[in-house]
């Protein structure tokens, strides 16, 4: 197999469309959010393209005692009374610095093949604690894009994700950039220590207004409680910890 190879798995026409890109990372925000686009939308969407790289780890996943190389994937989806979307997904990014560039600049020739010019990457910034209200940040190519997604209840903050943006989703701004798109990056906050259905929720809605979509959020938010069950039982047990008396000498002498 070469470094890089692009499958044409269908041919769509797309009115403008936007390249929404969702693939793992903290609290698993942007995978989150663009499968549940794809659930939703499932009756208008149509695989269009698979990317194979060397770049992904060596594995396939098995589907009923199937096995797919792992790739990455992109719908076209056609919104009927809103912009259509090019979706990417998938189950793992790249493996070193030179994978990364090498597939975001694939994904970026694909927008551009099909028409696209304006990109939303989303993902998670972590907030190391568990949290009850989730706010969306967010950082542009461009801009006189900030005032438009100020508007749509995203928060700037300086300095903030601290380090910058890694990945793909930081790479699809700078790289976007440099080719003309319009591209923001919209992140969820998020403890990082599990994933995340609420704040998908939170860049979910951020995209509702910017797209003029609606979705139904009843099987995310289903997710999202399985999620507290989880989260209740982890401080249920952190709670009795902390309420243990710590042994003394004599309970940890060894009795032979």
């Amino acid at each position: 197999m070469d470094e890089l190879e692009i499958d044409a798995v269908a041919e769509v026409d797309l009115d403008d469309p936007v390249l929404v890109e969702g693939l793992p990372g903290v609290g698993h925000v942007g995978k989150l959010a663009v499968d549940h686009f794809l659930e939703e939308l499932e009756d208008e969407s149509t695989l269009v393209r698979r990317i194979y790289s060397q770049e992904f780890p060596p594995q396939v996943s098995i589907e009923d005692g199937v096995s797919e190389l792992t790739c990455a994937e992109l719908y076209a989806v056609s919104v009927p009374d809103g912009r259509d979307l090019l979706l990417l997904t998938g189950d793992h990014q790249a493996q070193t610095n030179e994978g990364h560039y090498l597939l975001t600049d694939a994904f970026l020739d694909v927008a551009q093949e099909f028409g696209a010019s304006e990109l939303y990457a989303l993902g998670g910034v972590p907030t190391g604690e568990l949290i009850d209200e989730y706010a969306v940040v967010g950082a542009v190519s461009h801009e006189p894009m900030l005032a438009e997604l100020e508007g749509d209840g995203v928060e700037f903050r300086e300095d903030e994700p601290a380090g910058g943006i890694v990945g793909v989703s930081g790479l699809l701004l700078g790289l976007g950039e440099r080719r003309g798109f319009e591209a923001a990056c919209l992140m969820g906050e998020t403890s990082g220590y599990l994933v995340d259905p609420k704040s998908a929720r939170a860049v979910l809605e951020v995209l509702e207004a910017r797209l003029d979509i609606e979705l139904d959020y009843e099987s995310l938010d289903e997710r999202a409680d399985e999620m507290e069950d989880v989260i209740g039982k982890i401080q249920e047990m952190e709670q009795q910890q902390q309420g243990m008396e710590m042994p003394t000498d004599d309970d940890l002498r060894y009795i032979g």
